[in-house]
């Protein structure tokens, strides 16, 4: 995007206030479809209201604070684009009910969920959690331990790559009817199929990086007398770090997928349990309230990993962004 002149780049810290207005006047002016059953309270106009008053603050406080005002010109046009999409939707379902009203319920119904079901939710969030950092946890600790094995022995690399070649291209959700009847608790169970899911971009990347790794940096650990614990962990997985990462965050991604397949199958709480539970019970506003908590779940998950990434390997930085 061009560089904007003074007064756009004032237009333009304006345009999430503006993108808001729209939406708001859209909302209060065309009445809704009688098709749409009428929610307890207007959660929507509420959501939009406190937007409003946000988006206002933010716009004010982007005159005189500079850094604000760069990121605010930065976001303003995409902000407003936004909105035009969160509209466009609206009128489509809740004004003109255009689609199906069962499968495309209105903003205020699904925003009353939250509301209404908060305790729930928050007890699925929890169990997910729960569920996938131990599942993470095992994924990665496996996937880590296995690739410097088959990165630095040569001998465990013969022996194991040709079974792992075998076995970790598998889907790791392909395995949920077999490992539900061997694990005595389907928590346990799906525990094993998250770190299943994990292990395998893990170790792959690990044993990649290590054995990637510039051989000079071996013999020269050698010549003053480094020992095979130094050369691993003091040469060989700081050099592999990047690609490391990389195997995290393939398989937190997997994960996910894994996470909520999983939760489908025997789980009696968890964000995959409520949105099978919620669809099984024709509740489409439940099964959107369920994917937008996904979308927040996975956001703030992966934008911990890559904060620590940075943290870790801060002269890669701008190389992988999120």
């Amino acid at each position: 995007m061009a560089k904007p002149t003074k007064l756009t780049g004032i237009l333009y810290r304006f345009f999430p206030l503006l993108g808001v207005l729209i939406a708001l006047a859209v909302q209060l002016l065309v009445p809704d479809s009688d098709l749409h059953p009428e929610a307890v309270r207007s959660y929507y106009t509420d959501l939009l209201l406190v937007l409003l008053s946000v988006a206002g603050l933010l716009g004010v406080l982007s005159l005189p604070l500079r850094p604000l005002g760069d990121r605010m010109v930065s976001k303003g046009p995409f902000l407003l684009g936004a909105a035009g999409i969160v509209v466009l939707i609206n009128i489509v379902t809740a004004k003109l009910a255009l689609l199906p009203v069962l499968f495309f319920p209105s903003y205020d119904n699904i925003l009353a969920v939250f509301v209404e079901q908060y305790a729930l939710l928050g007890k699925c969030i929890w169990y997910s959690f729960r569920l996938l950092i131990l599942g993470v946890f095992w994924g990665v600790l496996a996937g880590f331990v296995t690739g410097i094995f088959l990165g630095f022995s040569k001998t465990v690399y013969y022996w194991l790559n040709p079974y792992i070649k075998l076995i970790g291209p598998i889907p790791a959700t392909a395995w949920i009817p077999l490992v539900l009847t061997t694990f005595p608790t389907p928590f346990g169970a799906s525990v094993f199929i998250i770190a299943l899911a994990v292990w395998f971009p893990v170790q792959l990347m690990t044993s990649s990086g290590i054995q990637n790794t510039t051989k000079v940096y071996f013999e020269v650990g050698k010549t003053l007398g480094a020992g095979t614990f130094f050369q691993v962990f003091r040469i060989a997985v700081p050099a592999a770090l990047p690609n490391i990462f990389q195997g995290v965050f393939n398989g937190i991604c997997g994960a996910f997928i894994a996470l909520m397949t999983a939760e489908m199958f025997g789980a009696k709480y968890g964000i995959g349990w409520y949105i099978s539970w919620q669809k099984a019970m024709m509740l489409y506003s439940g099964v959107y309230a369920g994917l937008i908590l996904i979308a927040v779940f996975c956001n703030i998950i992966i934008s911990v990993l890559f904060m620590v990434r940075k943290r870790l390997l801060g002269w890669q930085k701008g190389l992988i962004k999120w």
